[in-house]
């Protein structure tokens, strides 16, 4: 959640780290700063943007080939100057930015406490800072040795990267449950909680595992574990383009990744699926598609937008594969003791590859002897490491908090695991595989189709900007669509809203309906296709403002609702990637006429890494 940004080498450090900070913005956070070696070991910091601490940094010192920033998401203390890191130690010897949660950080202060310590600030960073300071100076070993030292007392989740005044050609790095990622330059070294600050220096990095400490000094890296077992640098190149994380002529980060979409599915089925000869190659689950097939249960572990995804995919594979799918909240399921048997499959789904509640719950999994298959949009990311094996959605970077793409391309692998499994175990018929498999193919033109009712959708929006409460509704595929409708408006415009299954309206919510409440209603034409009728019908019998989104075609439905969004058809089961497109965008455009910051909502976080 807490953006990482640090630079050892030749260039201006607080330049390169500055730019990293606007580059992570996207993960959310109140408050951000940064420290420079220049003429002794100093930090700036500010509550609010980084835009903000730019200024208040115009008239200081700021030449330095050495530097740490970071963007806070408060966890432990309120938003303040105080809170904001970097942090130093007592002595100011040492500085820290920190992204996870220390558990113990109470004790640890209170000891500390006991021996004449104190603190400016109300966060557990400052107390592993001075916990790190003691250690150091009560023994004789090395600052890299104390901070291995603290690292093994420390409970909880962290990425790390610490300075000392003593040390100015230095950094000390280390993870546990945080990610964190070194780009390896030219006698220079880039750090960051994700890639995206890096790509422009290098396209060489090295991911950090859990429990390993990077010592950068003098030019050269060295990696050992909280053990102090020397390990060795794994160098990967990373695939990502600098047009991938800028805004590209459009107003916002949100609005160009709806936009993408046509091209982010294509990519998720591009050397995958070829339609006209009836394949489907997913090597990334090849030693594990015989489990899949022999599964007597599949259990689908997400958070958020991954959850919708999730809902979606138990839909596809009890339909074509036959077997039983539970889907979880990650952040429940590690806190209720799951029955998990030996050679259950655990389908974990996430954007970033990096929410901890997702990973917690897969370690969990794999305790218990479950095969845990990942599906992730970054590669190399914790997700990917963690499990037996999984497949990337390949979407490209996504900036807004608020998933869009993320959404539809998790979809389009879910349904490719789906039916390669179903064809397999023989639960599918040949001919309908092959239909559907052309149909699949055909998605991203019916986006594209459907990203032309954007216009219309706007003008709905301004109708409806000023609403206090939104209701959505779906059957069948579509229930999971109406979820992720709501979660957007909620997301982004901060009008509430609920999504439910359409004919769970009669059992609570139809209280709601009067003529001040706006009700999303996603009716494409499929099996449910009466029965949704009958609950627009209901509706409207109690004044509702309906706005349905219909199938291409459809007289019935416009006839009876106040406003239409056609969308082209398919198959029902490939629908959810048609049908959440104008709500995607009927969400931007009312998050955009209320003054809302659409990329990076208030209090969210794009990529939850503490729990």
């Amino acid at each position: 959640m807490c953006g990482i940004v640090a630079y050892i080498g030749h260039q201006n450090a607080s330049e390169i780290i500055l730019k990293g900070l606007k580059r992570l913005e996207y993960r959310g956070y109140d408050s951000a700063g940064i420290a420079l070696m220049n003429d002794g070991l100093n930090i700036y910091k500010k509550q609010g943007k980084v835009a903000e601490l730019e200024s208040f940094l115009k008239d200081k010192n700021t030449k330095s080939t050495i530097g740490i920033g970071h963007t806070r998401w408060a966890t432990h203390g309120a938003p303040s100057d105080e809170n904001a890191h970097p942090h130093f130690s007592q002595s100011g010897d040492l500085a820290i930015i920190h992204n996870g949660i220390i558990e113990n950080y109470s004790s640890l202060r209170k000891d500390l406490e006991n021996k004449g310590y104190t603190f400016k600030s109300e966060t557990d960073t400052e107390v592993f800072i001075n916990f790190i300071e003691d250690i150091y100076k009560n023994n004789d070993g090395s600052l890299e040795e104390a901070v291995r030292l603290a690292l093994t007392k420390v409970i909880g989740a962290y990425a790390i990267v610490v300075m000392s005044k003593d040390h100015p050609n230095q950094l000390i790095a280390a993870r546990k449950g945080s990610p964190l990622v070194i780009g390896v330059g030219k006698g220079e070294y880039f750090l960051a909680s994700d890639a995206t600050p890096i790509v422009e220096y290098t396209n060489e990095v090295i991911y950090v595992n859990d429990y390993e400490i990077a010592l950068i000094k003098d030019g050269d890296i060295s990696i050992r574990d909280t053990k102090d077992v020397k390990m060795t640098p794994y160098i990967q190149k990373v695939d990502m383009e600098l047009e991938a994380i800028e805004k590209g002529g459009f107003e916002h980060f949100m609005l160009k990744e709806i936009f993408e979409q046509p091209k982010s599915i294509k990519d998720c089925f591009r050397g995958r699926l070829m339609a006209n000869e009836g394949k489907l190659v997913l090597g990334g689950i090849r030693d594990y598609s015989n489990a899949l097939i022999n599964a007597e249960r599949i259990v689908i572990v997400a958070c958020g937008t991954s959850w919708h995804a999730g809902l979606v995919a138990e839909y596809i594979f009890e339909e074509f594969c036959r077997i039983p799918v539970e889907v979880e909240y990650a952040s429940e399921f590690r806190y209720r003791n799951p029955v998990i048997k030996e050679g259950d499959i655990v389908i974990a789904i996430s954007q970033s590859g990096e929410t901890a509640d997702t990973l917690a719950a897969m370690e969990l999994a794999k305790s218990k002897g479950a095969i845990v298959l990942g599906v992730c949009n970054v590669v190399g990311s914790s997700i990917s490491r963690v499990s037996h094996e999984g497949v990337y959605t390949h979407a490209g970077p996504e900036i807004g908090v608020a998933s869009t793409k993320a959404f539809t391309a998790q979809l389009t692998v879910l349904t490719m695991i789906a039916l390669k499994t179903a064809f397999r175990k023989g639960t599918i018929a040949e001919q309908r595989y092959r239909e559907i498999l052309v149909d699949l193919e055909n998605i991203p033109a019916k986006v594209e189709k459907a990203l032309k009712t954007d216009k219309q959708v706007e003008g709905i929006a301004e109708l409806f900007k000023d609403a206090r409460n939104f209701l959505y509704l779906g059957r069948g595929y579509n229930f999971p669509v109406a979820l992720e409708g709501a979660l957007k408006l909620k997301e982004i415009s901060y009008i509430h809203a609920e999504g439910y299954p359409a004919a769970e309206m009669k059992h609570g919510p139809i209280a709601l309906i009067d003529e001040e409440m706006p009700v999303v209603v996603i009716a494409t034409r499929d099996s449910s296709y009466d029965k949704i009728v009958s609950n627009i019908q209901e509706v409207k019998a109690r004044k509702g403002k309906v706005i349905a989104v219909v199938s291409e075609g459809d007289s019935l439905i416009p006839s009876m609702v106040d406003h239409t969004i056609e969308v082209p058809g398919t198959h029902e089961a490939l629908m959810p990637m048609v049908s959440t497109i104008p709500l995607q965008l009927l969400s931007y455009h009312i998050a955009v006429m209320r003054g809302a910051n659409v990329d990076q909502p208030r209090n969210l976080a794009k990529s939850v890494t503490v729990e």
